[in-house]
């Protein structure tokens, strides 16, 4: 079904907010309003104002039961597509209004705004889900429940139906001879997908199953469309994303995973409150986009004039909030960043960040394993979960240096001989080994398979290889090009291990070049007091003692400043606020960076990013072209 919607010019209707009723305006407030807000603003700005050639006549009219401005302007008629453009969907839709109509004549009101429920579906189960029938009998038990109708059929003069709320369902049995003439009328004309209230008394049915014997029936909403086919849930997972209202209630999977969401986020503020943490929140719209390595969305505001980052990353803000005297602070956040989208990231996600003072990042390892296996229990009750065919331990960790792991996982039947710590110690003690780890890769058997057409895919050990090989190039460009030794050897850690840590492991000694914010080892300048921890193959969690030299701070960011310079987008602004707050002295402190959604995926088994967000970034859906009707 195709709805006509007028677009305007500027792309504004201006809502009045009036009660239903038509009480608490009038037409001449309406007019001045109107008139005003278009000649300052050009209908949020989208127009230049004083425009002559677009004249606003407000009056009210009434559309749908609500007042609205109506302007009097040019405007196109553009065709959205809502509904399917099916013969089918036109005529369920058409329907479903004519029993939404046949439901009004019976008394009910089309969407009433109440229904007095006693109990919930799932304290109805909880409290009498093993009562026996004898015990339902005496006393009858009356409950009053609403839900929507997942299940209906008839058989005579009588019908069951399965009504769902919160997750649970629970049957019903309608009688003519109970619900009276009207009532059974209505049952008639309900469908699945129907909100429904239904008022009784318990009991079982010959099979067992728990059941409210319906006395009154009240009508709360109509499904104007089809539920998905067979109530197995959406089958089109870009749908499901897209139109998750209706994932949500079909696929009760679907809806465990953001239960289960909230029960992350519940457990992990459970954690830090009970250690003295202080939650805060600081802010999302900011002059420097600093506290990490990324591409920051950019807006502005109007009224100051000036341009505005979303949040990457709360960190400054939160060892600002350090300096000023609170010890243990932290937030869940929502942080902002313009990149790439896979089945990993989101433009748009959430974050955990929290700080210790007198702490540092040995103390947030072993605070770290003891956060997830909590969380794990509290989520799950237990700390096993299994993700991507792995059963995983969330309460056994390993924990490696960035060069040990390293050396710990090379693949020598791809890559040669495995490397010793004196092979990283250099640019180009570093640059031999990568360049004959790549010629032993290049003469590997397998390595043919792209331009020798074969039969067999390759091996997953070989897919593995390639992208060690990719990062290996990678790393011998970084070299080529005289960056910083430790990015190459960060490259190498991509490709070589990140991929493979599925069991909770601790990476730490990060090299100094790929973490401007974290304070150098005391026997060792060229790598920082820095770990993260990965688990099912990617990264959860970033920390390291923070540095709080702000001489030292601002020759980072300086750094940072230079690299910018040559091309680098990612590269840290320099924060010279946050350095002035380093001078006023930051004590010994450690901080760590959580990826809610993330670690939600590994407590669910999701696969994808998309799956633990109600509602993820997609594109624009393709709308069919407008025929010249």
């Amino acid at each position: 079904m195709i709805l006509q919607c007028a677009d305007f010019e500027f792309d504004a209707v201006i809502a009045t907010g009036v009660r239903q009723d038509g009480l608490g305006t009038s037409a001449d407030w309406d007019q001045r309003r109107a008139e005003k807000q278009y000649n300052k603003s050009g209908f949020h700005g989208n127009h230049p104002t004083g425009r002559s050639d677009c004249l606003v006549n407000a009056r009210p009219v009434r559309m749908n039961d609500i007042l609205a401005i109506e302007p009097v302007t040019r405007f196109t008629q553009r065709k959205i597509r809502v509904f399917d453009d099916s013969e089918f969907e036109q005529n369920l839709f058409k329907l479903r209004q004519e029993k939404l109509e046949e439901i009004v004549k019976l008394g009910q009101p089309a969407y009433p705004n109440q229904f007095l429920a006693s109990h919930t579906v799932s304290q109805v189960r909880a409290q009498w889900g093993e009562a026996t029938a004898e015990a339902l009998e005496s006393p009858r038990v009356t409950v009053a429940v609403a839900g929507r109708i997942m299940a209906i059929r008839s058989q005579g003069k009588a019908g069951f139906a399965t009504l769902q709320q919160g997750g649970q369902r629970l049957q019903i049995y309608v009688r003519l001879d109970a619900v009276g003439e009207q009532g059974f009328a209505l049952y008639k004309l309900l469908d699945m997908g129907d909100h429904i209230g239904a008022s009784g008394y318990l009991f079982r049915t010959r099979t067992g199953e728990l059941t409210i014997h319906v006395e009154t029936l009240t009508f709360l909403a109509k499904a104007m469309l089809a539920l998905p086919e067979k109530f197995h849930g959406l089958a089109d997972v870009e749908l499901r994303y897209r139109q998750r209202y209706v994932d949500l209630f079909t696929n009760l999977d679907a809806r465990e995973v953001f239960v289960k969401r909230a029960k992350t986020l519940k457990a992990l503020r459970q954690f830090f409150d009970s250690r003295g943490y202080l939650e805060v929140e600081t802010p999302m719209m900011q002059q420097i986009a600093g506290g990490a390595a990324a591409r920051p969305f950019v807006t502005h505001h109007n009224t100051m004039d000036m341009d505005l980052f979303l949040r990457i990353a709360p960190e400054l803000y939160l060892k600002r909030l350090v300096v000023g005297g609170f010890d243990r602070v932290y937030e869940i956040n929502r942080n902002f960043r313009n990149e790439g989208v896979s089945t990993q990231h989101n433009p748009e996600f959430t974050m955990l960040e929290f700080y210790q003072a007198y702490a540092n990042y040995k103390d947030l390892m072993t605070l770290t394993e003891e956060l997830i296996a909590f969380v794990a229990i509290e989520v799950n009750g237990t700390t096993i979960t299994n993700f991507n065919g792995v059963e995983i331990d969330l309460s056994k960790w390993k924990r490696f240096s960035m060069i040990n792991s390293i050396i710990e996982l090379w693949d020598e039947s791809f890559f040669g001989n495995r490397p010793t710590p004196i092979d990283f110690a250099t640019p180009e003690s570093l640059r031999v080994l990568v360049s004959n780890a790549i010629k032993t890769f290049e003469q590997h058997p397998d390595s043919d398979f792209f331009l020798v057409r074969k039969e067999k895919p390759p091996s997953a050990d070989f897919e593995r290889a390639m992208v060690s090989n990719a990062h290996m190039v990678a790393a011998l460009h970084k070299l080529d090009c005289e960056q910083p030794l430790g990015k190459a050897i960060y490259s190498l850690f991509e490709g070589i291990v990140e991929p493979n840590l599925f069991q909770p492991t601790i990476i730490y000694d990060y090299p100094t070049e790929v973490s401007p914010l974290s304070k150098a080892k005391p026997d060792d300048p060229a790598h920082v007091e820095r770990f993260e921890f990965f688990c099912g193959g990617f990264e959860l969690g970033n920390a390291f003692s923070e540095l709080n030299d702000p001489v030292e701070q601002h020759k980072r960011f300086a750094q940072q400043l230079e690299e910018r310079a040559h091309g680098d987008e990612e590269a840290h602004q320099m924060d010279e606020d946050y350095v002035r707050a380093l001078a006023y002295g930051l004590p010994p402190t450690g901080g760590e960076g959580i990826g809610i959604d993330r670690l939600v995926m590994l407590l669910t088994g999701s696969k994808s990013i998309r799956d633990v967000i109600l509602f993820p970034l997609m594109r624009p859906e393709k709308q069919p072209p407008a025929s010249s009707s």
